[in-house]
This record gives C-alpha cells, sequence and structure tokens, in this order.
C-alpha cells in the first residue's frame, strides 16, 4: 500500500489546458459529494429526514447519487493519470501504479469494513476451517466503496487506455454479463444477503459510471467550450436509458427519486443489488451534476473552500467521518425532532471540517 503524505495536492490538468493548472470542477465536485455523504450518511437513520435522502434499495434516492459521483470522479482522475504515467513510465510503470493503488484500497478496506463473522473459541475455528472461512467471510461486509473501487479499477485496466469505442463496449460487455449472473442467481443471493453496494460482483455495474467518467475526462481534455451542453445532453440521454431499462420487467416504473409501489426485481434501481438500471442512471445523473460545476467553477470561476478542502482530502474525510458520527450519535435517538436532528448535523459537520481544514492548511493529504 502506497499511502503518503504530501505537502501539496497533485496536479491534474487536461491536454487543453497550460501545464500544472488544476480541473477546478473535478475537485470542487469530488468536495460536493464528499459532502453529500456526510449529510446522508449521518442522517439517514432520523425519522425526520425525508425519504428522498435516505437509502432504500428499492429506487434511486438522492443518497443513491453519492456512491456513484465518487466513481465518476475516479473514472475521470484514473484516465487522465493513466495516460500521463504511460508517457513518464510506459505501461510496466502505469499498470503498477494502478495495481499498488487498487489492492492498496482493498486492503484498506479490509481493515475498515472487516469480514464477515467470527469464532469465539479455538475449537470453532477448527471447525469452520479454510474452506468455511473462504465461504462465509466474504459476503457482505467486504464490499463497500472501497474495495469496489478497488476491483472495479483492476477490472477496467484492460481498456483504460484505449479509445472510446473500447471502453463504451467493455462498459456494456460488464453490464450484460452482471445481467446474465443476476437472472441465473446472483440477484436471489445479493438481495437476500443482504448484500451491500451490490456485494462481489458489484465491480461490474460500477464499471458504468467509472467510464463514463473517464469519456468526460476525455470530452474535457480538448476544451471546455460547449461541454456544459453537451454533457447535460448526454446525462439526460444516459438518465432516460436508465430508466427505461428499470422498465424492463414489463409496467411502466415509478420515476427515479419516487418510491415504487411493485415489488423488487433484477430491473429495479437497487444499490443493494447494484443493478445496471440504477449504475446507468446514477452515471447519467453524475455527469448531469458534473456539468453544473464545469460551468461555475472552469467556466465561471466560482469556487466554494468547503468543497475545496473535503474535494483535496477526499479519503481522509471518508475514513475520519464515520469515527466522528460514532461520537456524536449515542445521544441523539432515530426520533429526534428535527431541530435537534440539525444541531447534532452541525456539530457533526463542523468536526468533520475542522480536521480536514487543519490537514489542507497544513499541505496533508492522504494519496493511497
Amino acid at each position: 500500500m502506497e499511502a503518503t503524505v504530501m505537502r501539496s495536492a497533485p496536479t491534474l490538468t487536461s491536454t487543453s489546458a497550460p501545464s500544472g493548472s488544476r480541473i477546478v470542477s473535478l475537485d470542487q465536485f469530488r468536495g460536493y459529494t464528499v459532502v453529500g455523504m456526510l449529510f446522508v450518511n449521518f442522517l439517514g437513520n432520523f425519522d425526520a429526514l425525508p425519504a428522498v435522502f435516505k437509502h432504500h434499495n428499492s429506487y434511486c434516492s438522492y443518497a443513491d447519487t453519492i456512491m456513484p459521483q465518487f466513481f465518476f470522479a475516479v473514472g475521470f482522475a484514473y484516465r487522465l493519470t493513466f495516460l500521463r504515467r504511460l508517457e513518464t513510465s510506459g505501461i510496466g510503470g502505469a499498470v503498477a501504479a494502478v495495481l499498488r493503488r487498487s489492492l492498496g484500497l482493498i486492503l484498506l478496506g479490509f481493515v475498515i469494513y472487516h469480514v464477515d463473522g467470527e469464532t469465539r473459541s479455538w475449537g470453532q475455528t477448527q471447525a469452520l476451517g479454510l474452506r468455511g472461512f473462504v465461504a462465509t467471510a466474504f459476503q457482505r461486509n467486504l464490499f463497500q466503496t472501497l474495495v469496489h473501487i478497488g476491483l472495479t479499477s483492476i477490472w477496467v485496466l484492460p481498456v483504460i487506455a484505449s479509445g472510446a469505442a473500447a471502453r463504451v463496449g467493455f462498459l456494456v460487455l460488464s453490464s450484460v454479463l452482471h445481467l446474465v449472473l443476476s437472472s441465473w442467481f446472483y440477484f436471489d443471493w445479493v438481495w437476500n444477503r443482504p448484500g451491500i453496494d451490490g456485494g462481489p460482483l458489484g465491480f461490474l455495474t460500477w464499471t458504468i459510471p467509472l467510464l463514463i467518467g473517464s469519456l468526460a475526462y476525455d470530452a474535457l481534455a480538448k476544451g471546455r467550450e460547449g461541454k456544459v451542453a453537451q454533457f447535460v445532453g448526454w446525462g439526460a440521454l444516459i438518465m432516460a436509458i436508465g430508466y427505461a431499462i428499470s422498465c424492463l420487467d414489463g409496467a411502466l416504473a415509478a420515476p427515479p427519486f419516487v418510491a415504487p409501489s411493485r415489488s423488487v426485481t433484477l430491473w429495479t434501481m437497487s444499490q443493494r443489488a447494484g443493478s445496471i438500471s440504477y449504475l446507468t442512471f446514477a452515471a447519467g445523473f453524475s455527469l448531469a451534476v458534473y456539468a453544473l460545476f464545469v460551468a461555475a467553477c472552469d467556466l465561471g470561476g466560482l469556487q466554494a473552500r468547503v468543497f475545496s478542502v473535503f474535494g483535496r482530502n477526499a479519503l481522509a474525510a471518508y475514513i475520519l467521518h464515520s469515527l466522528v458520527a460514532g461520537a456524536i450519535k449515542p445521544f441523539m435517538p432515530h426520533d429526534a425532532p428535527a431541530w435537534y436532528v440539525a444541531a447534532g448535523f452541525g456539530i457533526y459537520f463542523g468536526i468533520n471540517y475542522l480536521f480536514i481544514n487543519y490537514l489542507d492548511r497544513s499541505g496533508l493529504h492522504l494519496r493511497l
């Protein structure tokens, strides 16, 4: 694992920008996504919060748009840095860097999320055995954000430097493979565990927002002019495709952000199942949201300090936020009134910001 503490954030450049200039929209978009994560992860279990801000696993809520935006940002930066490393280090160095980073994320995820089950005596450990351990320990808890980013990055490695047609084709093939496996056995398996964020095979569909992000980088690297309208248009089309897929079980599905009135199938927009419809819609939504940051930041020259701070230290914020929540939530019951929940969130958010802002002003940025 190559965890480094850096005195300045790494430079992200587009091929049309002067060397050393940052893609401000990406920093701001990533920071917005971190802030969204803090919001939904802390508030999601309180009765006072509207349903659209909670995870439900039976439709795409606002909460479900946050994790795909991380993958969109990862795909954008992945394409940029891999092409740069190809020029400076060759194919061997570029691939080695991806593998080190991805395996490091998986290892960090193992430490944060843990595996399933436990044994309370040496006799139970012996009875479980290696086969039993492998069969039971890696079904649910491990497969969350960091591990999915690591696995998906390795999965798309063969095409990340390829042209747009190859990446789109790989995206479609990965989606079809997930659909075939889901219809065979996987949907029932991951739904009834229940799985988290698509489970062990979730990388097949998390490929969708990651590669859409890589395509967005290609477009932006050619210049900003006209990209806002282009991204909004393509985002709307991709969202429409995602919704159309959710209707393939024979009936018109409820629109995104609206609770459905029918049972969940493999076509339903579901973060738990990592369904094709969900991640296609969410990838389009990510692209459309990113267009707003291109307009505001790259073209309009606007920046929000809070987004800059969290965007430059997203990994540190991710690791820290659950620790801070653990310190605040013990005295916040799920049925607390809205004013009390808002006050608790304010304290929680403020503590997170104080830590990450201190790291940023000190030039300390956690990277893998």
